[in-house]
């Protein structure tokens, strides 16, 4: 398993730079450029955007914190995935997908000193981003959504010991 894991962030980081590098070489130059359309309804266009900062922008100019702070993430990551893929593939693979989206990012702020995103949905106003956010986003779903059944399968264990049903048999 562990095998597949390092493989599949392999493959999520290659797709990642691939992206980032057609983004760079055909994307910037133009700046943007429509990709998803139904009709005259717009869904997603691609957007040349370097972004110096983290999440939304945030701690722009900030490139060597963020440097040394995700790749204390991604260690600390990887150490979780080695050590729980025997007890749950479930959060190795969301350590796996964590991994994957943060050196892909990780690379672009060593190489150009910020992230270059692209993806711009336009059904709503939301931040430009890339192959390697939606790994990380992923992630956190997926991590979101373990915990929300976990907090309702306690709700409701606690709800039964509180109120136990009485099951009578038929004499």
């Amino acid at each position: 398993m562990i095998i597949l894991l390092i493989a599949s962030i392999i493959v999520l980081i290659g797709a990642d730079q691939f992206v980032k590098y057609w983004a760079v070489e055909n994307l910037r130059p133009v700046g943007n450029m429509d990709f998803l359309r139904i009709g005259d309804f717009e869904i997603l266009d691609l957007s040349y955007v370097e972004n110096y900062g983290a999440i939304f922008g945030s701690m722009s100019g900030q490139r060597w914190f963020l440097v040394g702070i995700t790749s204390v993430l991604i260690m600390a990551a990887l150490i979780f995935m080695v050590c729980i893929v025997k007890k749950s593939r479930f959060f190795a693979v969301i350590a796996a997908l964590f991994v994957a989206g943060g050196i892909g990012n990780l690379i672009d702020r060593i190489r150009y000193g910020f992230v270059v995103d692209m993806f711009d949905i336009q059904l709503f106003d939301f931040a430009v981003f890339n192959v390697a956010d939606i790994c990380v986003t992923v992630a956190e779903f997926m991590m979101i959504g373990y915990l929300l059944v976990e907090i309702v399968k306690d709700f409701k264990k606690k709800k039964a010991d509180k109120f136990p049903v009485e099951v009578k048999e038929n004499e």
